[in-house]
């Protein structure tokens, strides 16, 4: 799987100069802040993820994306609606999880 790059919006807070940019691949979740003078990069394993949470308000969507592991979870706002269900699909597609219709068939 090629990684996926997410940026949060110009218009949200702390994003003004420097966007958050979260990037998913096969082996981890990581997301990249900037400021003037350093870089913040946060990763956890695609097998260390626990729980995808997102809060969607009007415009933008709050992502929370916690571990297993008790580390402190990693944390987005300014994302589009659409971005955010990506990035749970992703993840979920990562771990080999199905989501929708398919998890209510029987066999």
């Amino acid at each position: 799987m090629d990684p996926e790059f997410f940026k949060a919006s110009r218009w949200t807070r702390g994003n003004h100069l420097f966007r958050t940019v979260i990037e998913v691949t096969d082996r981890a979740v990581i997301r990249h802040k900037r400021s003037w003078f350093s870089q913040d990069q946060i990763s956890i394993s695609i097998n260390k993820v626990a729980s995808v949470h997102i809060k969607t308000g009007i415009l933008w969507s709050d992502i929370l994306i916690e571990s297993s592991g008790g580390s402190d979870p990693l944390a987005s706002h300014g994302h589009t609606k659409a971005d955010a269900q990506r990035i749970r699909a992703l993840v979920e597609a990562a771990q080999g999880i199905t989501s929708g219709p398919e998890k209510l068939k029987l066999p």
